[in-house]
Parts: C-alpha cells; structure tokens; sequence
C-alpha cells in the first residue's frame, strides 16, 4: 500500500494531467494559425474555374466543418474533440480528403517505429558503452579522439549531415538511394529480399540519426562517469583491492546509468526534432514527413492525431520507466 499510495499514485496523476494538458493545447494551437482549411479547399475550387452555387457553398462548408470538428463555439468543438478521441476517431485528413487520419497514421507509424526504434538503441548502447569506458579511461588516445570527432559532429545539424550523406553516399558514390522507404510502386513482403529493400533505403536516415545520437549519449555518459568515479566509495573499493572490471561496471557505469535510462524514455521526443528533419530530408515515408505535410497545408485533424498519438508514446514511456526504476535503483526502493 506504501508503494501505491507514495509512489505510484502520484506518478498515475501527473501522467493522466500531462496527457490531458498536453492534448488541449494541440487543440488549441491549430485553432490559432492563419490557415482555414475550409477556405482553402473552395478557394482552390474556385481557382480551377468551378461555378459553385452560393446555397451549395453553404451546405459544402457546414459539412467539412462537421468533418473537421470545427462546428459550434470553441467549447462545443472541444466537447467534440474528446468524445471523436475516445473513440479513435480523429476524422478525414483534409490534404488527402477523405481519407481518415487514423488510417494516415497507421501507414506512417511503422516506418517513424522501425527507424526510430532501432536507431535509440543502437545509438544508446553505443554510446554509452563508449562514453563509461572514456569517462573511466580519460586519459587514452582513443578518447581523445572520440573526443575530437564528437567536438565537430554532436553540434551538427541533423539537415547539414543529413545532406551531407546524400551527397556522399547517394550522388558521388551512387551506393544508396537518394530517397524514399521502398521502391516506387513496390510492396514490401516478408522476403529477405524486401528486407534488404528495406535496409538500403533506410540506412542513410538511419545513419544520420545514429552518427549524432551516439556522440550525444557518449559526451553525456562520459561526464556521468568522470563524476561518479571520484565518489569516495569508489576510491574505497580501488584500496581494498577490488578488481578494476569489477570497479567500472559494477561500481561506476551501472551508477551512472541511471539517469541516461530516464533519458531513454525522453529521446522518443525526437519525432519533433532530428526524426522530422531525417524524414524530409530523404523523403522517409514516416510520421515526420506525414506532420509537415499536415502543417504546410493545415490540415487540422492530422496535426492533432499526430501529435496526440505522440504525447500517448512518450508519456506512456517515461510513466514505464519511472515505474521500473526501482528495479535499476534500490535507494527508490527503500525509500
């Protein structure tokens, strides 16, 4: 019951207000921008020369704002917003009218997952790996070097690697493609052959990500370790003879450890950073490519499935990791 009422409980309450906070803001803020997505689709018709009665015009935007849950005061949208939410209906997307955003995001998710997912854990278990041993070990050539290397790529924007490996790797040296998830008007099967697709396409994104996020958890983890290392227990353990092995990885890099797993659960935030500019970039057919898309055209209902689907992901991920914690760290335990 302590562990409920002092541990879990209070997380249970900022995890739900997170999300409701989180959810309404992103209603608000598309309500906000200078687009209406109504009047551009009759002002695209009416460029193209369609004659459209004035009664017509009345009927067709009474029901694209039925549509889009832009009917009745802001309240009355509001109320609306969350019944469709709670049912998973966000609508029809309005620049691939009338297709519904949940079908949208059902495509897109998969590509975002893939490549995020393979790319946090490569890059965190890299990274940390090498930032423990360099952190310990400081004083070697091969830190200094990382060192170095980390000092020109860790500040580098995604978009400048980025082009810059297209360029590389896709232009001089034609060994990628220049875009794209697949190839065009292929369809991935479960075949090693579709696999290695696949892996082609997505190498390069995967790889900008990767080279940026290794340095980030390698600088970090390397100044958890410079300061761990200096803890009087550690100098303890080195004069009672304890094995160096034993002194990093059980004394040093397992302590420091502990806030780079909560830093795990953060950098799925990444979709609104380095995992959106990837995507345009090579053109990925993920969620990043699929939001700016729904921002150039304002495309209200997808901008709010995207982002809420997001808030759903990351702060159910951080709400695991801080219910797992205990288990990396038992000074939570006793408390």
């Amino acid at each position: 019951m302590a562990f409920i009422r002092r541990y879990l409980l209070p997380r249970l309450i900022v995890y739900f207000l997170v999300i409701f906070v989180g959810i309404t803001v992103i209603f608000v803020i598309p309500r906000l921008l200078p687009i209406d997505p109504i009047q551009q689709l009759i002002g695209k018709l009416s460029a193209q020369g369609t004659y459209l009665d004035p009664k017509a015009i009345n009927r067709m935007i009474e029901t694209l704002q039925e549509l889009y849950g832009l009917k009745g005061s802001l309240w009355e949208q509001y109320v609306n917003f969350w019944g469709r939410l709670l049912r998973g209906d966000f609508g029809p997307s309005y620049y691939q009218f009338p297709v519904p955003v949940i079908t949208l995001i059902k495509q897109s998710l998969p590509w975002t997952f893939g490549l995020l997912l393979t790319t946090t854990i490569i890059s965190w278990i890299i990274g940390n790996i090498l930032g423990g041993l360099g952190g310990y070990f400081s004083d070697k050539n091969w830190v200094k070097i990382l060192d170095g290397v980390a000092m020109v790529i860790r500040p580098m924007p995604y978009y400048i690697l980025a082009l810059g490996l297209l360029i590389l790797f896709a232009y001089v040296f034609p060994i990628f493609p220049l875009g794209g998830g697949y190839l065009i008007g292929g369809h991935v099967s479960f075949t090693f052959s579709s696999l290695l697709i696949l892996l082609r396409h997505a190498f390069l994104p995967a790889l900008s990500l990767i080279l940026i996020n290794i340095f980030v958890w390698f600088q970090a983890m390397k100044l958890f370790v410079q300061s761990v290392k200096s803890e009087d227990y550690v100098n303890y353990a080195k004069l009672g003879g304890v094995m160096q092995s034993r002194i990093v990885y059980k004394y040093v890099i397992k302590n420091a450890m502990l806030p780079q797993i909560t830093g795990l659960a953060l950098s799925l935030g990444q979709i609104f950073s380095g995992a959106l500019i990837t995507e345009i970039a090579f053109s990925y057919p993920g969620l990043g490519t699929l939001l700016y898309n729904a921002i150039f055209t304002g495309d209200y209902n997808l901008l709010m499935g995207i982002t809420t689907i997001s808030i759903l992901v990351i702060t159910t991920s951080i709400l695991v990791i801080d219910l797992l914690y205990p288990l990396f760290d038992p000074r939570v335990r006793y408390r």
